[in-house]
């Protein structure tokens, strides 16, 4: 049963379909609202409410509700954060980051069915959102169709997982082994690659790049931009580059909300006004934009 809107006024924690989520309420009105999804990274933000604190879009009239990646938070694997860095260790691709945007985006139809039945909100597909590896996501599902999507934005996405695997041989000196099936992990989630599937549906998408990411610097995602510009039209397409932002978007241990910095501050005004821009209209999100 779906609770009324007025019962809700401030932050929800909760589970959708074994998913964790930290849900925030509508800026304004008791009328169904339009549904936003948000995909924390492996770096700060690396769980839903340092998300939440990141990129709140507090005058966004829709919900923004920021889910937990898989082995990530409560889903930590048997044997918790050590498990997780021995399979980085064998095989960072193919056993940690691959598998997570894969499940991450298999969930967010389930995870949004769930949450239509919890939470008042209209009927409109979803706007999508996530940084890092959860924008990898974001980008998987609109290239696989996993579900409808209104709008979508991506900050300092992994456009190649390569570019991750170049930073982790950086920093722990040792060479990364491209088997077979790291090759084709790495062929599957080349984004670059893959303009024609995420343009297909003609998604409206942001992209935001951080001046001082190191991981992912600003051409890569001017080259998605580039690229997507011969699929989607000039209004739907739009890459920005926030300069002072690296590619952790928040403070360690990134388990929590944190003080926005000026950078974090242009970051979320740029979601906000992208979503009030490209969400499915409702009368709300029209009055937001109007006003």
């Amino acid at each position: 049963m779906v609770a009324d809107a007025g019962t809700f006024s401030r932050p929800v924690t909760g589970t959708a379909a074994g998913v964790p989520y930290l849900a925030l309420p509508p800026a304004a009105g008791d009328t169904p609202a339009p549904l936003v999804l948000g995909l924390h990274a492996f770096e700060p933000p690396r769980a839903e409410a340092a998300l939440a604190g990141a990129v709140p879009m507090a005058p966004l009239p829709a919900w923004r509700v920021y889910l937990g990646l898989p082995l990530f938070g409560s889903r930590l694997p048997e044997g918790g954060v050590a498990e997780i860095n021995r399979r980085g260790e064998r095989d960072y691709l193919v056993e940690l980051f691959g598998p997570v945007v894969e499940e991450a985006a298999a969930e967010l139809r389930r995870v949004a069915d769930e949450l239509r039945r919890t939470f008042p909100l209209t009927d409109d597909p979803v706007g999508l959102t996530g940084v890092g590896a959860g924008a990898a996501a974001v980008l998987l599902a609109l290239a696989e169709r996993r579900l409808p999507v209104s709008a979508a934005a991506v900050i300092n996405p992994i456009v190649d997982p390569a570019l991750v695997i170049a930073a982790r041989e950086r920093r722990t000196g040792t060479p990364y082994e491209w088997t077979e099936k790291a090759r084709q992990a790495r062929e599957w989630l080349n984004f670059g690659d893959r303009v024609q599937e995420i343009g297909r549906d003609r998604v409206p998408l942001l992209v935001v790049s951080g001046g001082r990411d190191r991981v992912v610097p600003p051409e890569h995602g001017g080259s998605l931009h580039d690229a997507l510009a011969e699929h989607l039209p000039e209004h739907a397409l739009r890459h920005i580059v926030v300069p002072d932002l690296g590619h952790a978007i928040g403070p360690e241990p990134g388990l929590g909300p944190g003080p926005l910095t000026p950078a974090g501050v242009l970051t979320d005004r740029a979601l906000t006004e992208w979503f009030h821009l490209h969400l499915t209209s409702s009368t709300q999100v029209r009055t937001g934009v109007d006003s």
